[in-house]
């Protein structure tokens, strides 16, 4: 009888650490994406026309440029675990779910998601910009995030800015200026011509997906995942794009002009954000995960 009781308690313990075990891993902990803006593997310095410590780089067409500005909008954050299971974060409310990342405010190039479910994420997705459901100056609806950046708003029309270039190319350094977005078509003077369909109407949004290079392990770790935002590609990307003043869709020697071309445009998009067939990935890679 002694030796049952002894038994029987041995087993109650061993329960119990199981459960102690157990209960040890919290169901849910932070993940933090740490973005590494680059030309090619060097971190970008920004600076002015005539800055001799911005970072230069060269275009596949031969053209050297520097940044004085950059800045993307990045949204609809999903993470996928090894059962191939989608966890959305705050995928509908841009005060929760999007952030500015800018190259000149260090504070926004880390962008911490809350309560992620404990397990092993193997790949992660996400919006450079906006999708359509949410692509609105609606102040009332998002006020931290329509008030982050007012300089990330179309002023002609609704919408934001999902990516803002600025910057100097050549000799001269003469200005360039990228700006992209997904923005209706019709006549800017009347509201009622606005549609998705009307002419220069056009879709700037692009999912990105990444597959991690390790897999991001929550519950007792609360993983880094490095992101690197190669803006090599924006000039010589899928699209090989020359700067010149006189090419039509530009405006100074800059990107294109949403009067002129947004054709031109959505090569940048192309190059940044992928086409969405083809390249799902543009400018963006996982240098590393830190668990």
């Amino acid at each position: 009888m002694n030796n049952l009781k002894k038994y029987l308690f041995l087993s109650i313990i061993s329960l119990a650490i199981i459960s102690c075990e157990d209960d040890s891993i919290p169901v849910a902990n932070n993940v933090t994406l740490a973005f590494n803006n680059t030309f090619g593997n060097t971190t970008i310095v920004l600076g002015d026309a005539t800055s001799t410590e911005a970072t230069q780089n060269t275009s596949s067409e031969n053209q050297v440029h520097h940044f004085s500005e950059a800045k993307y909008i990045i949204s609809n954050i999903r993470l996928i675990n090894k059962d191939g299971i989608e966890f959305p974060y705050n995928v509908n409310n841009l005060d929760t779910g999007a952030t500015i990342i800018d190259q000149s405010n260090p504070s926004t190039l880390q962008y911490v998601l809350n309560g992620i479910p404990s397990t092993e994420y193997t790949q992660i997705k996400f919006g450079l910009g906006v999708k359509a459901a949410l692509n609105t100056l609606d102040q009332e609806l998002f006020p931290a995030f329509y008030s982050a950046d007012k300089k990330l708003h179309w002023f002609w029309a609704t919408g934001y800015r999902f990516t803002k270039i600025e910057g100097f190319y050549g000799e001269t350094n003469t200005p360039l200026s990228v700006h992209t977005g997904s923005v209706l078509g019709g006549d800017k003077t009347d509201e009622t011509t606005w549609s998705s369909e009307a002419a220069h109407a056009r879709n700037a949004y692009r999912d990105i997906t990444l597959d991690l290079t390790t897999n991001a392990k929550v519950g007792e770790n609360a993983p880094k995942i490095n992101i690197k935002a190669d803006f090599n590609k924006v000039l010589s990307g899928t699209n090989k794009i020359t700067l010149n003043a006189a090419t039509e869709g530009y405006v100074s020697g800059s990107a294109p002009s949403h009067h002129t071309s947004p054709e031109t445009m959505v090569q940048f998009v192309d190059n940044m954000g992928g086409n969405g067939d083809t390249d799902i990935t543009g400018m963006f890679s996982i240098e590393s995960v830190e668990n």
